[in-house]
């Protein structure tokens, strides 16, 4: 075997043992959500940003602040209001005066935004003014301020949580904004084994110490890792088979044409592979499988196939169309 592939395969050995004392230290104090704790891993390996939504009371705060404490960067958390200002998230500039020469200059005072894991709380309470302030950092992890441009740090991820059942003072996130999220993660209730240890770890005095077990560094390396890890024509195939079906005007598939009103872009297609790729390497993999492919369609896809409002009406969401296209296109055909 070629020494520097057995080298690379060590590398990765060592990395995912990491990973796997990662979701142990989550485990210490999040029961159960292991799906959940995959996606944002998934989201983490692949550089790219998520949004949590789950109804209140299932420790979505709580998940990454957690996953924050246990890797070695920095954290900020920022809660949006409706009062909260671009200047409060990227920074703004202050007057200050040089004592020795009694000349007075701007300088540039950093925000919050300038942390390695941002959480960004409840997301949909602050206007679109404030959410667009992210967008910038999201895709080009770099803040322009006054026509100068700050680089931020790396590894960068912004985490968003947003809670579906509060309309009132919240203003949904448009469309474009969604898309800039690599995954859009649904946390649902836990089950009632898990909901007992919760009720019982959660109501007495013990506290969890938690153990920064993975640096930003690891994390920086799994990242150039995961664009290593090699996917077949076919399954390429099928990924642009998959994207390509789900958009009404170019598809043959009658249940898009009848539900969907907009279909999801080329990002899509490069996200669903990314997130594959960043799968298979978590779980110690160097190749990527179709079950891979299909284990990140729906959380891809969720915010990025718009239904109509019939469809809507009927309670079919684009989780139903990702189901039926999933079983209906198959690799190689």
């Amino acid at each position: 075997m070629d020494k520097e592939l057995v080298d690379i395969e060590q590398e990765v050995h060592i990395l995912t043992e990491k990973l796997q004392k990662l979701r142990k230290e989550i485990g210490k104090v999040i029961t159960g959500q292991e799906e959940t704790i995959e996606q944002l891993l998934i989201t983490f390996l692949a550089g790219g940003h998520a949004l949590l939504e789950g109804v209140p009371g299932l420790a979505k705060t709580l998940m990454i602040r957690t996953l924050a404490q246990a890797i070695d960067l920095n954290f900020k958390r920022i809660q949006f209001t409706p009062d909260l200002m671009p200047s409060d998230i990227i920074g703004t500039e202050i007057l200050e005066e040089d004592y020795s020469t009694g000349k007075k200059f701007f300088k540039f005072n950093k925000g919050p935004i300038f942390s390695n894991i941002i959480l960004a709380d409840e997301i949909n309470r602050t206007p679109p003014k404030t959410q667009a302030a992210l967008l910038e950092a999201m895709q080009e992890f770099e803040v322009t301020y006054s026509g100068k441009t700050y680089e931020l740090d790396k590894p960068f991820f912004i985490l968003a949580t947003q809670n579906p059942i509060e309309q009132s003072g919240t203003f949904s996130l448009p469309e474009a904004q969604q898309d800039r999220f690599l995954l859009y993660i649904k946390i649902g209730y836990p089950t009632e084994s898990d909901e007992t240890t919760i009720l019982k770890n959660t109501t007495g005095s013990k506290k969890e110490t938690l153990n920064k077990v993975i640096s930003g560094d690891d994390i920086i390396r799994l990242q150039h890792l995961v664009r290593e890890v090699p996917i077949s024509d076919d399954l390429i195939s099928f990924v642009s088979k998959v994207i390509r079906a789900t958009r009404p005007e170019t598809t043959t598939n009658s249940y898009v044409k009848e539900w969907v009103n907009w279909g999801a872009g080329p990002r899509a297609g490069q996200a669903m592979i990314l997130t594959a790729k960043a799968r298979a390497l978590a779980q110690g993999r160097l190749s990527v499988t179709l079950e891979d492919l299909k284990h990140v369609a729906i959380p891809v896809l969720r915010h990025r196939v718009i239904v109509n409002f019939r469809a809507e009406s009927e309670g079919i969401t684009s989780d139903n169309v990702t189901h039926h296209l999933l079983e209906d296109i198959k690799v190689g055909a």
